[in-house]
């Protein structure tokens, strides 16, 4: 994997895909996946597949989760946006549609208030405040196979855990290999203190698609939907029989959505 640098910290990400290259500067339409607090780029798993061929897809570890460097805490959404922003620009990556889940959703939408990097937004069990967000029950120590299993339980439901053995094996795998540990996490959920988007929702003009699963015990679906209504420009679905990692358990639901969303706005400009 490639490394950006912010500062002192090392940011680790993936580039792949060739993607749909715009005729005007033969540049690739590019995707940046956002994850959710302490969870690794992993996590992208199900979207990175399934739109690396129409698009170049880019993943990464934020400070403090994977093969990213962990300075110490507590972080604040500026820096995870500048993050993302020296990601990019490493990249050589002008402009993305930017994806994010939970705290990533958070770091998009500062982004695309601090930068000119963001084309558009698809927001996932995102909200517009920090009140409306629980994310504690998602943590586990990456050393605790049990702690991690006991985890999932509040965020995938009942359905998918008792008909995809496997797969949730693959994520206890992953969260162990990959996610981050408690000071980390620590650390990355500070960025939510005080995080209210509300005032300054109405000046993101991108393009914006919210999905929120309807059954999202940690981010409440109707905050999901308020999100949506502040954007000039947003939409909302629920992703139905799907918790607060919809992106996981739906994923056909949920790649077939960003798919849509994001080929319509090719149209629009292409």
């Amino acid at each position: 994997m490639p490394t950006a640098s912010n500062g002192d910290t090392s940011l680790h990400y993936e580039l792949d895909g060739d993607g749909y290259r715009d005729s005007a500067d033969g540049a690739p339409d590019t995707v940046v996946f956002v994850p959710e607090v302490g969870l690794g780029g992993w996590s992208w798993g199900w979207q990175h597949a399934a739109l690396s061929g129409p698009f170049e897809t880019l993943v990464w570890d934020l400070r403090g989760t994977g093969r990213s460097d962990a300075p110490p805490g507590p972080y604040d959404l500026e820096t995870l946006a500048s993050d993302l922003e020296a990601v990019l620009a490493d990249a050589d990556v002008r402009s993305a549609h930017v994806v994010g889940a939970g705290l990533g959703g958070a770091v998009a939408l500062e982004a695309a208030r601090a930068t000119n990097r963001v084309e558009t937004l698809a927001l996932l069990g995102t909200a517009p405040t920090a009140s409306a967000f629980a994310l504690e029950p998602l943590f586990a120590p990456p050393d605790d196979r049990e702690a991690i299993r006991s985890s999932l339980e509040t965020v995938l439901s009942v359905d998918f855990r008792s008909r995809q053995p496997d797969v949730l094996e693959g994520i206890v795998d992953w969260r162990a290999d990959g996610d981050a540990p408690r000071a980390g996490w620590e650390a990355q959920l500070a960025a939510l203190s005080g995080f209210d988007a509300s005032d300054w929702l109405v000046e993101l003009t991108q393009p914006a698609l919210v999905l929120h699963g309807a059954d999202d015990e940690l981010v409440d679906p109707d905050a999901g939907e308020r999100l949506a209504r502040g954007l000039p420009r947003g939409e909302f679905e629920r992703i139905e029989a799907a918790g607060h990692l919809a992106f996981i358990e739906r994923s056909r639901t949920v790649n077939d959505r960003l798919l849509g969303f994001l080929e319509s706005q090719q149209e629009e400009t292409g």
